[in-house]
């Protein structure tokens, strides 16, 4: 039987692809919000996002980074 290997973000991993600038406090406000995804777990190190949820929110509500 094939284990199904799921990407996970936590909010380090959320700051990170949203560029870095942002605070860790931006980050929890961000993940607060109704409209950002559920977490699939709150552990005791923080809440853990599946990437998938985390990049479909960035693609909807984030404007790209012009380089």
């Amino acid at each position: 039987m094939k284990r199904r290997q799921h990407r996970l973000m936590g909010t380090h991993e959320i700051q990170v692809r949203l560029g870095g600038e942002l605070s860790r406090q931006r980050i929890n406000q961000l993940t607060a919000k109704t409209h950002f995804p559920k977490p699939i777990a709150e552990l005791k190190q923080g809440r853990v996002w599946l990437a998938e949820d985390v990049e479909d929110w960035i693609r909807l509500h984030r404007q790209p980074v012009r380089a």
